[in-house]
């Protein structure tokens, strides 16, 4: 059994449904993080699953990977609580599902939302079938990832954020906000406080 020690830097989940900014968020968090002494790699799970083959094949129907989920944990487990001692950096988990990944990983989930005409322009741009843009702006709808996540984790650990505008504003003060947080967390470990 591995032992997992405290944790220097937290674990960010940014999720959301298809779309809503999650890859952009989490690329400009860990380049804004770079420049402080807080490390933050990005860990896009879609592209690890692509990279290292953890699926199970190809859905025709809704052109994506089916995932191995088993594999990619083990995987991730690994790299987010590696066995010989704390990760030298902190780890942003980017994927549109929150309910893969234990609760015991993730210290902050953020939920980027994001209104359904301005998500159905960017999905349609991604040059997504019609079918699956209609599921993804219903799933946006039905608030699918915001209840997820919330059945996932603890409440106090949950930040909703809307990612609808076209300006760079509001994702700049989301990025703003969560590297802020990330700074307090690590300044709190680092004098003895453990709470959330």
């Amino acid at each position: 059994m591995t032992t997992h020690h405290a944790r220097r830097f937290p674990v960010v989940l940014i999720t959301g449904t298809p779309g809503t900014g999650k890859t952009l968020h989490s690329q400009l968090l860990s380049q804004e993080l770079a420049e402080t002494t807080t490390q933050m790699k990005h860990l896009n799970i879609g592209d690890i699953v692509k990279e290292h083959g953890f699926h199970e094949g190809w859905d025709e129907e809704w052109n994506c990977w089916v995932v191995d989920e088993e594999r990619l944990l083990d995987y991730l487990e690994g790299v987010v609580n590696p066995a010989e001692g704390p990760a030298e950096t902190g780890f942003i988990l980017d994927h549109h599902d929150p309910s893969l990944f234990p609760e015991r990983w993730v210290d902050l989930a953020v939920v980027l939302t994001c209104d359904n005409g301005v998500l159905h322009e960017r999905l349609t741009s991604r040059n997504y079938s019609e079918k699956k843009v209609t599921e993804n702006v219903t799933a946006e709808i039905m608030e699918t990832c915001l209840s997820e996540t919330r059945d996932s984790y603890d409440a106090e650990i949950i930040v909703e954020l809307s990612s609808s505008g076209e300006g760079d504003d509001e994702i700049e003060e989301n990025v703003g906000r969560i590297s802020e947080w990330v700074g307090k967390w690590v300044e709190d470990r680092r004098n003895g406080v453990h709470g959330v």
